[in-house]
């Protein structure tokens, strides 16, 4: 349950800096917001009331001079008479009823409900005058209702005029000063902002760096060789914990590479101590001493000679001046030593031929290749016939390969010994003990794919087959594949 916990408070890297640009991003773009809000407030206020004021501007201040002199040419029926000036009124009116539509101050719409009204009474003063009896009775009507309802208009407007631009700059003094509060709201939400943002970025940052930081020491440690399998760095995000544990799962992978390298690297050279040791055991040269004394009591100078350089050689080969790898040359050179001895030993019993190009001489192969075959051929093939046995040592290259072959015409083995030897070569068991050894160090320096074949018939023949890969760099006895 507490694994699963700590799983789903885990984020990922792009989720926490996700969270940081929202945090930084989203306060800002509130007060952002806001004050722009605040500006498109007082802007269309400030709007309105200029516009009501520019056109209030339109109304003619010369209004009630020409409403009233028109009036008077009207009622004295002068030749300058132009009818009634119902145009300027109405104008009057409709310039009221637009202004009452975008007036919002008490004062403002009280003026100009005045003049509207006013308007329509002065329109129906006009009418009336046309019923005055006399022009003594026209001229009364003139001066007290005309006159004065002109005055009342234009004075109205004024009022209007005066009231919407003392609206305007208190409005202005408002924006100002509010600007001032908002300039410094926004200045000390902006410092709290940026404290804020500092601390949770360096708190962010510290759960990205610190588990990094931990994972650089840990390569460290391994650099200088520390391959045990440590508990992961503890990591919110997602993919330092991935890391973490994918590398500590590697680094167990590696160190359990190293330890089983180092255990086959041990069973290569404890196979090899033994290979070495079978070919310097006691009854090979105590019978090829007894083959130098019996040949030396025959006087067979020249067959003494040769078989002690002989056995000179094939010593001198096993040692290899303490090299694991050396030239197929050189084998084939301890191969003939060896083969120089047994034939000596046997006289007329065996005879070999060994074929290696000379093209492949400068291939490696490891020590002590072809002589185990080569005795595992004479004592278990033509050792045990009576007829001349004949021992067959070829190289072939099979292009990135080179296949060695030692095949004898010797008594052979029956299928269900054959059988036994393969399983005895792939198990490790202790039968065939110089092939099994063979096989078992091929397949340690090259790999499971290489190593002995066995093929044999009884009465017949075997024929051991061991492919190598082609290899020519040899360093310090260590082969680059």
């Amino acid at each position: 349950m507490r694994i699963n916990t700590a799983i789903k408070r885990k984020s990922t890297t792009s989720n926490m800096l996700r969270r940081l640009i929202a945090v930084t991003l989203i306060p800002m773009s509130i007060v952002v917001a806001v004050l722009i809000g605040i500006l498109c407030w007082y802007s269309i206020q400030y709007r309105t009331i200029l516009q009501n004021v520019t056109a209030a501007s339109a109304f003619s201040q010369n209004f009630k001079n020409d409403v009233d002199l028109k009036m008077f040419y009207y009622v004295s029926d002068s030749a300058y008479s132009e009818g009634k000036p119902v145009d300027e009124v109405e104008r009057a009116r409709e310039l009221a009823d637009t202004l009452l539509s975008h007036t919002t101050q008490k004062k403002s719409i009280e003026a100009i409900e005045s003049v509207r009204d006013l308007c329509v009474t002065l329109e129906q003063r006009m009418d009336e005058i046309d019923d005055a009896g006399s022009y003594d009775e026209g001229m009364t009507q003139l001066e007290n209702n005309i006159y004065i309802l002109t005055e009342l208009i234009q004075t109205y407007m004024y009022d209007y005029l005066y009231y919407e631009s003392a609206h305007l700059s208190q409005l202005q003094n408002e924006i100002t000063e509010q600007l001032q509060y908002v300039i410094l709201a926004i200045v000390g939400g902006f410092l709290i902002l940026v404290v804020g943002i500092a601390i949770y970025a360096s708190h962010l940052t510290d759960r990205i760096t610190s588990p990094l930081t931990k994972l650089t020491d840990r390569v460290k440690d391994i650099q200088r060789g520390d391959f045990e399998q440590h508990i992961p760095v503890e990591a919110k995000a997602v993919e330092i914990q991935t890391l973490s544990d994918g590398f500590e799962e590697m680094v167990g992978q590696l160190n359990s590479l190293i330890q089983e390298n180092k255990k086959a690297e041990r069973r290569k050279r404890h196979a090899e101590l033994e290979l070495l040791q079978a070919q310097i055991n006691p009854h090979f040269l105590y019978n090829t001493l007894d083959t130098i004394i019996w040949l030396i009591e025959a006087d067979k100078k020249e067959e003494s000679i040769e078989m002690v350089s002989a056995l000179s050689d094939f010593f001198r080969f096993c040692l290899s001046r303490g090299k694991d790898i050396i030239t197929l040359e050189e084998e084939q050179k301890h191969v003939l030593s060896y083969l120089s001895i047994q034939k000596i030993r046997y006289q007329d019993r065996m005879d070999y031929d060994v074929s290696i190009p000379e093209s492949l001489y400068g291939y490696s192969i490891p020590k002590l290749t072809l002589q185990p075959l080569v005795e595992n051929s004479i004592y278990h093939g033509i050792k045990l016939q009576r007829e001349k046995g004949v021992i067959k040592v070829n190289a072939v290259d099979i292009g990135d390969k080179i296949e060695l072959t030692v095949r004898d015409n010797g008594a052979g083995m029956s299928e269900e010994r054959l059988a036994e030897m393969r399983s005895a070569i792939e198990n490790g068991e202790k039968v065939g003990f110089g092939l099994r050894t063979v096989h078992q160090r091929m397949q340690l320096l090259f790999g499971d794919e290489y190593g002995l074949k066995i093929s044999s018939s009884e009465g017949v023949g075997t024929t051991i087959t061991a492919v190598i890969p082609k290899v020519e760099s040899i360093e310090k006895g260590i082969i680059n594949v």
